[in-house]
């Protein structure tokens, strides 16, 4: 059985990645077999957008079409400035040069910057008008199809009318694209851009950057300069980081959750209330307590002094000369502001346990461990696994805990940006905001953007909770 199942989830797996191929092959098919066999409104909407709609009285959507059709001509066309850069198809040829005006008194030089992004956004605005032009082939099809078998197409109340009905999802959907693509996707592709550029603390102001390929991302594997000294150490302090940061307050929320629940605990508000305190209180006003109860001129300090367990102040955080007690005191601190959201989530999946499993384990003679590993545990870990594996990209890309705590300090020997307890976004902001080595933060960016998604996409696809998603409803 376990065999047959294995191979279901392999096949499954393949042919999701066959249904991914197979449905950019049959669009591209398509494309091209309703320019061959549809008719003449239809053939000329491929070059005309909206013929189609006016030919078979869609007026408004002909209308809407052409309009945008129109706009989008005009502007690649008119290429419109800003700041005195272009947009349009200029764009396109200022994005493959990066400008070559240095400037001198008689004229002002090219703004290599507004060149890298007017050309990063002039080519979303290409792919978007790209889906409007499918949209209209699309479009012109359905009219013509409507027209042979109901004797008419749609009209734009109807299609409104659809939109709000059979399609509400697509209604809704598009805002959320549109604004993902305005403010996700161009800084996205804007900041993988400026990866392979010299955008760095030279090229600032009216000094021209250019395109360095991937000299960037080479350095981080030749281990040259300060990305390629610094990536490694980085990277492992972060996944060091990650993994105890999750796990500890994972494990430990869901122990101390079971605990206040079990039977024969008294004030079990009371007790959830006091852990709740630190979650109504804001993250950033707890660290910076912690800050100042573990300085060296803090309380905890004059505490251990007082009571003559030391006879001078330790350095618990930025300033200690011991790397390992730094970190380990950003974990516990982590663990006392962390601990608390697992043990709420863990005493709300306690409460909806079915109590027949408790009972029919009982009768079959299982004792409190037993039904803690048989029961609890893997009813608490199926229903948690899309928490844990979202925490762990949460304290992957943490940024407040050690920017708060220690500013990434203590500092690293050899005079480097990135400090003993930086993670790979408290270095991307050093090297991005601090040192305006915009390129090497990029660099940093994309990586860390490819170890979050490939460990998001690995681990979720692998767990019980994805492989086994009906087996609690």
């Amino acid at each position: 059985m376990q065999i047959i199942e294995e191979n279901k989830i392999l096949l499954k797996k393949q042919n999701v990645f066959l249904g991914f191929f197979s449905a950019m092959g049959g669009g591209i098919k398509n494309f091209f077999i309703r320019f061959a066999v549809c008719g003449f409104p239809v053939k000329i909407s491929y070059f005309i957008m909206g013929f189609g709609n006016f030919c078979y009285k869609q007026f408004i959507k002909g209308f809407i079409y052409l309009i945008l059709q129109a706009g989008f001509i005009a502007f690649m066309a008119l290429c419109p400035r800003v700041n005195n850069t272009p947009f349009g198809y200029k764009a396109l040829i200022n994005f493959t040069t990066l400008g070559t005006n240095p400037g001198d008194i008689f004229s002002s030089a090219d703004n290599s910057m507004l060149m890298l992004l007017f050309g990063v956004v002039t080519i979303c605005i290409i792919g978007l008008f790209f889906l409007l032009y499918l949209s209209n082939i699309k479009s012109a099809y359905k009219a013509e199809c409507d027209t042979r078998k109901f004797g008419k197409a749609q009209t734009f109340i109807e299609d409104i009318k659809h939109l709000l009905d059979n399609r509400f999802n697509v209604t809704l959907l598009t805002p959320i694209f549109i604004g993902v693509a305005i403010f996700t996707i161009m800084p996205t592709l804007f900041m993988i851009a400026i990866a392979f550029t010299n955008f760095d603390s030279r090229h600032q102001g009216d000094v021209l950057f250019d395109w360095v390929g991937f000299a960037n991302i080479a350095d981080l594997f030749i281990r040259q300069g300060e990305i390629g000294q610094r990536f490694l150490p980085v990277l492992g302090w972060t996944l060091t980081w990650t993994v105890f940061a999750t796990f500890t307050c994972y494990f430990g929320g869901i122990c101390l959750g079971i605990m206040i629940n079990m039977k024969g605990v008294r004030y079990k508000a009371f007790f959830r209330t006091i852990f709740i305190l630190t979650i109504a209180m804001p993250q950033f006003v707890s660290l910076l307590a912690v800050r100042n109860l573990l300085g060296e001129l803090g309380p905890f300090n004059t505490m251990l002094q007082n009571l003559g367990i030391t006879n001078e102040p330790i350095a618990f955080l930025g300033t200690s000369e011991s790397v390992l007690r730094t970190r380990i005191t950003i974990i516990l601190t982590n663990f006392w502001i962390g601990v608390p959201y697992t043990m709420l989530m863990t005493t709300g999946i306690l409460m909806n346990i079915p109590p027949d499993l408790y009972e029919a384990a009982r009768i079959d003679g299982a004792g409190r461990f037993k039904i803690l590993a048989k029961i609890t545990m893997p009813y608490i870990i199926f229903i948690t696994t899309p928490y844990l594996i979202s925490s762990f990209v949460g304290n992957f890309n943490s940024f407040n805990i050690i920017f708060l705590l220690t500013g990434g300090n203590p500092t690293a020997p050899g005079g480097y940006k990135a400090g003993t307890t930086d993670l790979l976004v408290t270095w991307l902001f050093k090297l991005s905001i601090d040192e305006k080595e915009y390129n090497l933060g990029a660099v940093v960016g994309i990586m860390t953007f490819l170890c979050t998604s490939i460990i998001t996409l690995v681990t979720y696809r692998r767990s019980r909770a994805y492989k086994e998603e009906n087996r609690f409803q």
